[in-house]
This record gives C-alpha cells, sequence and structure tokens, in this order.
C-alpha cells in the first residue's frame, strides 16, 4: 500500500508558523501509522512549549491587521480556500483514508463536508450584524457591535481530521481572529495539508499557525496556550475528561470555551416505526467511520412489539458490511485507529457477553483476505443488552450495536436521558404527538427524528450536560468567536 497522490506537495511533516514550515525547535519528529497495517509511513515535527509560544507570538502579532481587514476580504480568502479544497479533494481524502483507516468514499465525502462548512462561513463573514437599541434616556445612542475574541486555540480529534478542524478554522477566520492549531497526534497530515492550501489561498502569515506533537508533548504544548494570557479562546473536541482539564486550566485566564465532548446517544424504536427506514438510519449513524464518531448510537432501544423483527433486518444488514482497507472499492468498515481501539472494543464485548447479551453477529477482532492488519474488529450486533454493562455508559467508539428491549415510552425516555452525556439522540416514529413528546423530553444537543444522517453546516452542533457547550455551524457557530460590545454615545441634543 504506497500512498500516491496527483499533488505530492501536500505532504508536509513540518510546522506552520508565521507563514513558514519549519521544524520543531528541538528538532524531534514522532511517527505516523497507517492503521490499515500497522506500519509507519511518515514522521512529523514533534513541538513542544517553545513552539507553541512562536505559533502565538505570530498570532498575536498578526491578529490586529487581521480583524481590520473588511468583512469582504475575508470572505474572499475563505472563498479561495474552499475552490482549493474541492479541487484538491481527492488527494485530501487520499491522505485522509491512509492516516485514519475509513475507506476513500467516507474521505471524499467528509472532504464535501469540510469544504462546506469554509463555503458557509465565508458568507458568515458577510453578517457579523450588531444592533441599534431603542434608547430609554433622551440625547442617547444605544448601539451593539460584535468584535472577534482575539487569538484561538483549536484542539482537534483523529476520527474526522479534516471536518473537524475545518468547522473550527473557518468560523474563527471569518470572524476576525487568528488561529493556533494541534491536530490529533495520530492523524496530522491531513491537517497540514489543509493549512497548506490555506496558505496557497493567500492567507496572511501569521494568521493560520498549525503545529504538531506526539502524545507525550500534548501536555506542554496545549500547556503553554493554557497558561497565555494573549490566547483568548480554545475551542476543543474529544474527550469528556480532557475538556474538563481545559476548562479547569483556561480559568486562569478567564478563557472562551466551545467544548465537543463526548456522548451516549441513544437510539430508540418506537412500536409504530418504519422497520425498514430505522435500520438505514441506524446503520448510516452507528457504522459510519467504523462507529469511531461520537453521535454514534451507542445504546439501541427497540420496543418489546418490534424487537424479534428490528434485530433479524439488522442483522441481516450488518453481517454483509465489507471490512477491509481505504484503498478496496467494496469497503464499507475500516480499521479502527489503534490497538488501544480495538482492545476497548475486545473489552465490552466480552464484558456484554458475560452479563447476559447474546451474539447476533460479529462480535471479534478480524483478519480476512484484504483486511490483514491487526486493527480490523468485524461489525457487531448484541441482543438483550442491560444497563449493568459497560457498553451502557461508556462510548464504545467502535461497531458495535447493542440491543435494549423497552415497553413504555416513559420507560425508555427515563432510560436514554439517564447518562451525564447529552450530544445526540434518535428516534423513529411515525406519531406526529410522539415526535413532538418525545423531542422535547430528550436531553441532548442534537436529535435525530427518523433520520440517521444528522451533520450539517447550516445548523448547530454540540451538546448538553456533560457533552459539553458552545455550538459549531451555522450562525450560532460564528457567535462563539465574537464578543459583544455596547455601545453608549450621550449628549447628542
Amino acid at each position: 500500500m504506497t500512498l500516491t497522490l496527483t499533488r505530492p506537495s501536500l505532504i508536509r511533516a513540518d510546522n506552520f508558523i508565521n507563514g513558514h514550515w519549519q521544524n520543531s525547535v528541538q528538532r524531534q519528529v514522532y511517527p505516523v501509522q497507517n492503521p490499515a497495517t500497522a506500519d509507519t509511513f511518515a514522521q512529523v515535527a514533534d513541538s513542544s512549549a517553545e513552539d507553541a509560544k512562536l505559533a502565538t507570538d505570530a498570532a498575536f502579532a498578526a491578529f490586529e491587521s487581521w480583524r481590520n481587514l473588511p468583512a469582504k476580504v475575508r470572505s474572499n480568502y475563505l472563498v479561495r480556500w474552499h475552490e482549493l479544497i474541492i479541487e484538491n479533494r481527492h488527494d485530501l481524502a487520499t491522505i485522509m483514508s491512509f492516516e485514519q483507516g475509513k475507506p476513500l468514499a467516507e474521505s471524499l465525502a467528509e472532504v464535501n463536508y469540510g469544504a462546506a462548512y469554509v463555503d458557509w462561513f465565508a458568507g458568515e463573514a458577510l453578517r457579523t450584524y450588531g444592533d441599534i437599541l431603542p434608547h430609554t434616556v433622551a440625547d442617547k445612542k444605544l448601539m451593539v457591535v460584535k468584535e472577534p475574541v482575539g487569538v484561538v486555540a483549536a484542539i482537534t480529534p483523529w476520527n474526522f481530521p479534516l471536518a473537524m478542524i475545518a468547522r473550527k478554522l473557518a468560523p474563527a477566520l471569518a470572524a476576525g481572529c487568528t488561529i493556533l492549531a494541534k491536530p490529533a497526534e495520530d492523524t496530522p497530515l491531513t491537517a497540514l495539508a489543509l493549512v497548506a492550501l490555506a496558505e496557497e489561498a493567500g492567507i496572511p502569515k501569521g494568521v493560520m499557525n498549525i503545529v504538531t506533537c506526539s502524545r507525550n508533548n500534548v501536555a506542554d504544548l496545549v500547556g503553554s496556550w493554557l497558561s497565555d494570557s494573549r490566547v483568548r479562546k480554545v475551542t476543543f473536541t474529544g474527550s469528556t475528561a480532557v475538556g474538563k482539564m481545559l476548562a479547569r486550566e483556561a480559568a486562569g485566564t478567564l478563557k472562551r470555551l466551545s467544548l465537543e465532548l463526548g456522548g451516549n446517544a441513544p437510539f430508540i424504536v418506537f412500536e409504530d416505526a418504519d422497520l425498514d427506514a430505522a435500520v438505514e438510519g441506524l446503520i448510516a449513524a452507528k457504522f459510519r467511520n467504523g462507529g469511531q464518531t461520537c453521535v454514534c448510537p451507542n445504546r439501541i432501544y427497540v420496543h418489546d412489539t418490534c424487537y424479534e423483527a428490528f434485530a433479524e433486518k439488522l442483522v441481516a444488514r450488518v453481517a454483509n458490511l465489507k471490512v477491509g482497507p481505504w484503498d478496496h472499492q467494496d469497503s464499507q468498515i475500516g480499521p479502527m485507529i489503534n490497538d488501544k481501539a480495538v482492545s476497548k472494543i475486545t473489552r465490552h464485548v466480552a464484558d456484554a457477553l458475560a452479563k447476559g447479551a447474546t451474539l447476533l453477529t460479529g462480535g471479534q477482532a478480524l483478519q480476512n483476505d484484504i483486511a490483514t492488519g491487526p486493527y480490523y474488529f468485524a461489525p457487531t450486533v448484541l441482543g438483550n443488552a442491560n444497563h449493568d454493562m459497560e457498553l451502557a455508559h461508556d462510548e464504545t467508539f467502535g461497531p458495535v450495536a447493542p440491543l435494549f428491549r423497552f415497553h413504555q415510552e416513559e420507560e425508555v425516555i427515563q432510560a436514554a436521558n439517564d447518562t451525564p452525556y447529552g450530544l445526540a439522540g434518535y428516534f423513529y416514529s411515525q406519531d406526529i404527538n410522539r415526535v413532538w413528546r418525545v423531542s422535547h423530553k430528550m436531553q441532548t444537543g442534537i436529535v435525530g427524528i427518523n433520520e440517521g444522517a444528522i451533520a450539517s453546516e447550516t445548523a448547530p452542533f454540540g451538546g448538553v450536560k456533560e457533552s459539553g457547550y458552545g455550538r459549531e455551524g451555522s450562525h450560532y457557530g460564528l457567535d462563539d468567536y465574537l464578543d459583544t460590545k455596547y455601545l453608549c454615545q450621550g449628549n447628542l441634543s
């Protein structure tokens, strides 16, 4: 398996700071692995707090000139960046599949999805509206304006290495902020290629800076940004545990935070659901990216009267999913990201079986004629799941669908909400009264109603409870990068 691109220059291994590609200050590197084979195929800069400070210096120095550009000019930069992403979509997708493992068709879809955020916020850059307020006292004029928060640090995950960074960087740039970015250590090359295209789009030096580092150096590098008062906002997608740590450390300088954290998504199939539609919706929501998404259904609740029929239909579909490397045309499920991911999935399945679950299909690590690496796991359906199982409380983050029986609406709503998390939830029902009733009662930031594919650049993405706060996408996503300033002018008579 070789990484072959139309534009090999999109492969970058260095940091991008103040408009220059440069090695880490200590000239250290760390390996990047291809999860399809577990082989190392690249070495990238292993940065430290020294590199983080250089990036902060550059972003802070560039902020005033960037924020003062006309909104139309910033918009034009984003328009050009979007064009370049689309022009180079196949290369970007190939890089992504090579370092993340997802099938090429999924990577191509992600490139389009991430590009859609750049396109959307190119338009939103022109709509940072303020207000003229009705005055309550004679001779005064009251106004509200929106201004960029300042330097933004973006920390992104490995599961969507292009879309997650695009939906943070695009609104920050549109708002007039400058950027510090640290991509996940497992998937840095996609983000570096994306920044290379931003450089090609002409975005001025210092406005966008990206540094990479190994897991061993993350605390040192990010700690520099957390303690630096010049960094006014941190936006993070990842685990709740890390999100809580960032919130604690950011309190020292009262930074703005956007946190898109862990989930434990329920998927409810009511007795009046269209079962075929529900199965297809679950396949789309649960097995996308091999189950490695924060909005994957983690608990599938099926009404007792349709449980057997739904399980039979689901097992038939899941058993036929094709597992293989990204470069095989038929592959629908790629490898998991690393050995830790496979170990966790294996542990969850074993725990569920020990506590009474029934294995309906899959259930083990997998190798076949084309899936020869150590990180593949068979798409799995478990029957008779219960809430004593580890997978009922902890995201499996893999292709495992546990089925829980329920009998009453109130019972399943209580079970669905019985979690500290609240990112996404799904349900299938043809009863319009139930649609509105259940939508109101679900304690999640996102609700999929008879739909498994819920993400859109035009909609606000984010959670409640311990799934975080802040929103990405839509006009709400721009607000997270803007401060509200009130102006009061007096003595007008």
